[in-house]
């Protein structure tokens, strides 16, 4: 073999393609980025993998922990109902063992009725069904229901009573279960009766007023123009409206209860009174004897000597003592009745003007 051949052969040898067993010495761009990509792939799907097995695992102990709960939950109930009737049934045979010794009539047997229910109910609080289902007829209610049993109707008859009885609350400013009067016959009397009746009226003369005032405010809002409702004034008078309305609610509950005190019934009837027959100043009046009182404010040293002097004993007077002082509460409701007072006599103008306030 010459020269020149063995030449061609290695040249041919070089040339030849790598084989696809062995590894390449060389890499595309490509074929790195798909390398990289199934890499990230696979890093990701691993890490999937070992977060759902985590939440496997916390979910079954979380499952775990809520039967076992369960579990302790019901067993606890069971043993408080079985340790409940037992103490029933003791106390149940000791009344009974008492009443027998002591010659008494024996408990009345508690009967079992609607087992779907399972409720018991006393006999002396069951009614026979055909006198139940009159009832209901009288109060226009469905005698049966379908699936209905005695003691569902029963119950039914009884929230539908309770229902009836239960006061029934005004549509006004301020919601109250005391009976509105009509305007009519709103005029207060001259003096604080003495009659329980007739300070219940009284108190219901008193919600009615204030009740129609703050009615008649919120009408006179609401009637201004746009442009003023929305000026700052505007809001302004708007806020302090809604802000004697609530203020006003303690003194409500109040005439409810039939717990306000007389020294500041006597004022507020003698505001109302006043404001009645239009003459605000006197209401005025009344409202500052009312809030400030006629107590003596002293200044500087009261005491100088260790003589009594003349008029001391006013600084300590309780009669003439100033409500407004007392608590906030009473302050805020006293306010309001002040600021009905003010829109009152713009609503209702008095005949002589000399009655204006200031």
């Amino acid at each position: 073999m010459d020269f020149a051949s063995l030449l061609s052969a290695q040249l041919g040898k070089s040339k030849q393609p790598p084989t696809a067993s062995g590894p390449k010495k060389y890499l595309k761009r490509s074929e790195l980025e798909a390398q990289r990509l199934e890499e990230y792939e696979a890093e990701q799907k691993r890490a999937e993998d070992e977060a759902r097995s985590r939440q496997e695992k916390k979910r079954r102990l979380e499952e775990d922990e809520a039967e076992k709960a369960k579990a302790r939950e019901d067993k606890r109930r069971k043993l408080a109902e079985e340790s409940k009737k037992i103490r029933e049934e003791e106390e149940r045979e000791e009344e009974r063992l008492r009443r027998k010794r002591l010659g008494l009539p024996e408990l009345p047997e508690i009967k079992q009725i609607g087992s779907a229910e399972g409720t018991p109910v006393p006999e002396d609080e069951d009614v026979l069904d055909e006198e139940l289902c009159m009832k209901l007829r009288a109060l226009e209610q469905p005698a049966k229901l379908f699936g209905e049993s005695h003691v569902g109707r029963l119950k039914r008859y009884k929230r539908i009573v309770d229902k009836s009885l239960a006061p029934v609350m005004s549509n006004g400013p301020i919601p109250t279960i005391l009976e509105l009067v009509p305007e009519a016959e709103m005029k207060v009397p001259d003096s604080i009766p003495t009659d329980l009746e007739a300070c219940k009226y009284l108190h219901r003369q008193l919600a009615s007023y204030f009740t129609m005032v703050l009615s008649e405010w919120q009408v006179a809002l609401a009637g201004r123009d746009q442009a003023v409702k929305t000026s700052t004034s505007g809001k302004a008078a708007y806020s302090a409206m809604l802000q004697a309305r609530d203020n006003m609610v303690p003194l409500f509950r109040k005439l409810e209860k039939g717990e306000i005190e007389k020294s500041i019934l006597g004022p507020v009837v003698e505001i109302v009174r006043c404001c009645q027959r239009r003459r605000y100043v006197d209401a005025n009046d009344a409202y500052l004897r009312l809030s400030i009182g006629k107590a003596a404010w002293p200044i500087g040293v009261t005491m100088v000597g260790i003589h009594e002097r003349s008029a001391r004993e006013k600084l300590h007077e309780s009669d003439n003592a100033a409500h407004i002082m007392s608590d906030e509460i009473t302050r805020k409701f006293l306010q309001s009745i002040k600021r009905c007072l003010s829109f009152a006599q713009t609503r209702w103008p008095p005949d002589d003007q000399l009655q204006l306030m200031g």
